[in-house]
């Protein structure tokens, strides 16, 4: 069962990659504008706080990543419930203050790994 929990917490820090390439990188571009909903001129105008957005989903990839790779299996358990619970959060102000659907991607399969990694 940890390995299938482990396999979730990656899958949710290959999300955040995602995210900050598209929030950094793709934020004015046709798939960014696509993803978003967004006006070439209210994206052009947000990049900039887009871009430190796509920069936080970085260290939320950088601490799941941690958990991944930590030897101590005490302290792994602890990073990886950490960073789950950061992105939960995030997605349910995000769902709360932005878009209900932010709420299925982002924060619905942080939930599901955290219950998968405390039921391993």
């Amino acid at each position: 069962m940890l390995w299938l929990a482990n396999l979730l917490v990656a899958v949710v820090a290959a999300l955040h990659v995602y995210f900050l390439v598209l929030e950094m990188f793709l934020w004015t571009k046709p798939l960014g504008l696509k993803t978003f909903r967004n006006s070439i001129e209210k994206a052009t105008d947000s990049a900039v706080l887009a871009a430190n957005q796509g920069l936080y989903n970085g260290f939320l990839t950088a601490g799941l990543v941690w958990g991944l790779v930590q030897d101590n299996p005490a302290f792994a358990l602890q990073i990886k419930t950490f960073f789950l619970l950061c992105v939960i959060v995030a997605g349910a102000y995000g769902a709360a203050t932005v878009s209900r659907r932010i709420l299925y991607v982002q924060a619905a399969p942080a939930a599901l790994a955290l219950i998968l990694l405390w039921l391993a």
